[in-house]
């Protein structure tokens, strides 16, 4: 089953601590909301399974419109219900980032700068000194845990977020808590550069092809690559176009291989899993296509998600693109 109860917390880090290289380190950090409740953010940093060290991206200048779903969000714990359409984070059908990017450190080893408590740390302590910064902690909630004091920074009552890491496609061990729309991960708004600096883990043992209602890693038969190495890749959307609604929007695919590839069975979906078909036949080589949106998807103004899914209905690849990017009537968004 999924998680119990996943949402966001919105505070201000006050404090961290590292715990060096037990069995199950974690990087705690210490925050209190705008109505004083304290809170502890526990962040896994090694895997309880081999290969031990994590998988992690860092984005230091994050655009993506869950930034504008999150507006409106008290300071504090925000419950969030399940499904697409809302600030929900999800690796897979998001489009939150390109998965071939990440990259995996060891949780802690001597010396500067080398392991991904040191990654943790270069960011979360700059908003630590910031007092204006705000870190959004996309979880699961335990507590509060009213005759118990924290464990680590000794506040009364106990209470936090955890499981701040991808929550799906999970080995058997921990199929239990697999879900779709209920990732866990890191934003960091810092309003005087009007920036936001994003951090997402995942564990090396953890799939990147998952159910759609159960968010269970799928067995795919044959070899096929993860999302974001594949040879088709969506390069250009057209979300804005010129006219009076229903506009005709568009999204260009590039095949980048050296091979021709066969879209017959291909879709285009947003957001919300609406969409049509690709265009059938082969991609030649190197060759662009621009394919329509039909059936129902829509390229929202606001911002939003655009997900190639292949024959079989895996996803092949995914863009996002804000409100900022769609302003221009008439003009391409190049990915």
């Amino acid at each position: 089953m999924p998680l119990k109860t996943y949402g966001v917390l919105i505070a201000r880090a006050v404090d961290v601590r590292r715990e060096g290289s037990t069995d199950t380190p974690h990087y705690q950090v210490h925050l209190t909301d705008d109505q004083g409740t304290h809170y502890r953010a526990s962040v896994n940093v090694k895997s309880q399974e081999r290969p031990s060290e994590l998988l992690y991206l860092v984005d230091e200048d994050f655009r993506h419109p869950i930034t504008a779903r999150l507006e409106g969000l008290v300071s504090g714990w925000n419950k969030l219900p399940s499904g697409p359409g809302g600030p929900n984070l999800d690796f897979v059908r998001g489009n939150l980032f390109d998965p071939s990017k990440m990259r995996t450190l060891p949780p802690e080893v001597e010396g500067p700068d080398n392991d991904l408590a040191d990654i943790l740390d270069h960011y979360v302590r700059r908003a630590v000194e910031d007092q204006a910064a705000r870190m959004y902690v996309f979880g699961e909630r335990w507590g509060p845990e009213a005759e118990l004091r924290d464990k680590v920074f000794d506040f009364l009552p106990g209470n936090g977020v955890h499981d701040i890491h991808m929550n799906q496609g999970n080995s058997r061990r921990f199929e239990g808590d697999d879900g779709v729309w209920q990732d866990g991960g890191l934003l960091i708004h810092f309003p005087a550069q009007a920036r936001w600096v994003a951090v997402f883990l995942a564990f090396q043992s953890q799939k990147w092809h998952t159910d759609d209602a159960t968010g269970h890693a799928l067995d795919v038969a044959g070899p096929r690559p993860e999302p974001g190495l594949q040879p088709v890749r969506l390069v250009a959307a057209l979300v804005n176009p010129p006219g009076p609604a229903p506009e005709a929007e568009s999204v260009t695919l590039i095949n980048a291989s050296p091979a021709p590839v066969d879209l017959t069975g291909w879709r285009l979906v947003d957001r919300l899993g609406h969409g049509g078909p690709v265009p059938p036949g082969p991609l030649a080589a190197g060759a662009t296509l621009r394919a329509p949106l039909t059936d129902g998807a829509q390229l929202g103004n606001h911002g939003g998600e655009i997900t190639l899914l292949d024959a079989d209905g895996l996803k092949v690849h995914g863009v996002s693109y804000t409100a900022e990017q769609a302003t221009h009537e008439g003009w391409t968004v190049v990915f």
